[in-house]
């Protein structure tokens, strides 16, 4: 009866009575500390830009300028077919993040990437290749710039960027897919750089 009672205790949940002892509650927007529009602007952000080379799905923009809202990405360069906002389309998913992070648009990735190389960005493409490296098993280097890939939803990034690049990261998976939205990706990479670069930078 002993430890029933210490589990209940630990857990903080009553099992008799049915309801948590501690009042748990869900935190109000006004309760979030978000930033303004102005005040992200002014913050560090995180030495990393976003490149979506031929992307076409407007919700998959969208979404990417919301986490890179999230995460303090520096720019997000939009490439090819790539659309841009303003658009109705990419303002559902991205909810006004499309206004908060700074983006520029390039007809080709290429040109995109060669700009990043001179301003002395490390290119990694997001892309299964022969030597890629597995994101798990990658360190961001906090003294670096990086830039960071996404490809198209069925063609991935391209060969010519895939060879243009200095490094290629894959993001480890054990199903029957092999496959990523690009959103998602977009979500698991930039919170891996986050959560090794934030705290070098005190954000």
């Amino acid at each position: 009866m002993e430890k029933s009672t210490n589990r209940q205790e630990a857990s903080g949940y009553d099992l008799k009575e049915n309801k948590n002892i501690y009042m748990r509650r869900k935190l109000q927007n006004s309760e979030l500390n978000r930033l303004s529009i102005d005040e992200f602007k002014q913050v560090q952000k995180l030495p990393l830009v976003v490149v979506l080379d031929n992307v076409r799905s407007q919700h998959n923009i969208g979404a990417a300028f919301r986490t890179s809202d999230a995460f303090r990405v520096e720019s997000i360069f939009l490439c090819g077919i790539s659309s841009t906002p303003p658009n109705a389309e990419i303002h559902k998913s991205a909810l006004g993040s499309e206004d908060s992070v700074t983006w520029q648009y390039f007809e080709n990735a290429i040109d995109a990437i060669a700009g990043l190389k001179q301003k002395g960005y490390k290119i990694i493409a997001v892309e299964q290749t022969t030597d890629s490296v597995m994101l798990n098993k990658f360190s961001p280097d906090a003294n670096e710039k990086y830039a960071l890939v996404f490809g198209n939803e069925v063609r991935g990034v391209s060969q010519q960027v895939v060879d243009a690049s200095d490094l290629c990261l894959e993001i480890p998976q054990e199903g029957t897919k092999h496959s990523l939205n690009v959103s998602v990706s977009v979500g698991v990479v930039l919170w891996d750089f986050y959560r090794n670069l934030a705290s070098c930078r005190e954000l």
